[in-house]
């Protein structure tokens, strides 16, 4: 019995000991651990394969972004109550291990009520009906209460980070939306962004977008759950931006008749940043022989700028500059797409696709508002090239 009461000390101190530590790592350290063992990631693995599997329980593919929906809050939560279970059981070994005395109505003291203790003493209850007698016992349950308190605090302080860093990163995927269609696209975010006649709006976007990547892999880095926190939208996600950021400075630094943007080698090294290390951090190994873009689909894509007057590079030197580029980091989103369960942005938009700012519940109601909005908001390709021709783009891009 001495025996078995003596590695229940040890094994409670341990315990205690890698909580406070897994917590302080977590939550206060803002650098990353790279060490392979924690229970945070333990935790966390192991509850993705029981979400994983319910959401394949859900056919309809909104149900099913509805209930992963779920998956980053509940698993915080699960997270902070795993962590005060620990503790409390640690401190439950640690007092039952030194067999230290109690006063307590029923004289019948078992591990059952040094747990009880250790529970109420953590979250701090005060019942009183079990307290320990002068001596170590009482200061075992002082300290306690203090890692409950200090404890308690984090978790005040944790979560209002955790939502102030996602509604920063939401921000600016909201308004990729009308910058670049519902779901976004290279494509369109190029046709839509002044790239003919307002070169200067779209190096200002690409410098903003730079900024982002930098926050995102800054705040996912040292929060890594906010990962599992998905978009408001069903077409909207943290790694379909960042695919659609880094597609669109590669077609700018590859296959334009212009030459490149410094722009777009700044953003599109801090987005390849994000999405390299951040795959590493969530698990998420890289999916090799990934090809997004078909040759049929290429030669859409120069279809459709060259209609917007973006001239694109003749002969196969610009595809197979891009094909290069895009394996840079192709095998690291589509890793991350399918580690937290999105779809990857096409190339191309969809043919008639409304963004999701264009409908809305009501809009039966008033048959006449898609038109109007289209009418209005995207002018025919006709009045593009009215502002600037194919050959005045490599002036105003080079200016």
């Amino acid at each position: 019995m001495m025996i078995l009461r003596l590695l229940a000390v040890i094994f409670g101190v341990a315990l205690i000991v890698l909580v406070a530590l897994d917590a302080f790592e977590t939550i206060v350290l803002p650098r990353r651990v790279t060490r392979r063992i924690r229970l945070a990631l333990i935790f966390y693995r192991t509850a993705r394969l029981g979400w994983v599997f319910l959401s394949h329980l859900f056919r309809s593919g909104s149900r099913r972004d509805a209930f992963l929906g779920y998956v980053g809050p509940l698993s915080l939560l699960g997270l902070l109550l795993f962590w005060a279970v620990l503790f409390v059981f640690g401190f439950a070994l640690l007092l039952w291990g030194l067999a230290l005395p109690l006063n307590a109505l029923d004289h019948a003291i078992s591990f059952l009520t040094y747990l009880y203790l250790s529970g109420t003493t953590f979250f701090t209850l005060g019942l009183g009906d079990i307290t320990p007698v002068p001596g170590l016992g009482r200061f075992l349950v002082v300290s306690e209460v203090a890692f409950g308190f200090v404890f308690l605090a984090l978790v005040i302080s944790y979560v209002p980070v955790i939502y102030q860093a996602f509604s920063r990163r939401e921000l600016r995927i909201s308004l990729l939306d009308a910058r670049a269609g519902s779901p976004p696209t290279a494509v369109e975010l190029l046709r839509r962004n002044s790239a003919v006649t307002h070169p200067e709006e779209l190096r200002t976007l690409l410098h903003e977008w730079e900024v982002w990547c930098a926050d995102i892999l800054e705040s996912h880095l040292s929060y890594p759950i906010l990962a599992y926190y998905r978009s408001q939208h069903e077409q909207q996600s943290w790694v379909e931006a960042l695919t659609v950021i880094l597609d669109t400075c590669a077609l700018i630094l590859t296959s334009l008749e212009v030459p490149p943007l410094p722009a777009a080698r700044y953003t599109f090294a801090a987005a390849r940043h994000a999405v390299v290390d951040l795959a590493q951090v969530l698990g998420a190994s890289p999916m090799a022989e990934v090809n997004r873009l078909s040759t049929d689909e290429w030669t859409r894509v120069r279809d459709h700028l060259a209609a917007a007057g973006i001239p694109l590079k003749e002969g196969t030197a610009g595809e197979k500059k891009l094909a290069k580029l895009r394996e840079t980091y192709e095998p690291f989103v589509s890793g991350l797409a399918k580690r937290i369960q999105v779809a990857l942005p096409p190339w191309l938009p969809p043919e008639n696709a409304l963004d999701d700012w264009q409908t809305s519940a009501w809009d039966e109601q008033f048959p006449s508002i898609h038109q109007t909005l289209k009418q209005v908001l995207r002018p025919p390709v006709n009045e593009i090239h009215s502002e600037a021709s194919a050959n005045d783009f490599p002036r105003r891009l080079d200016r």
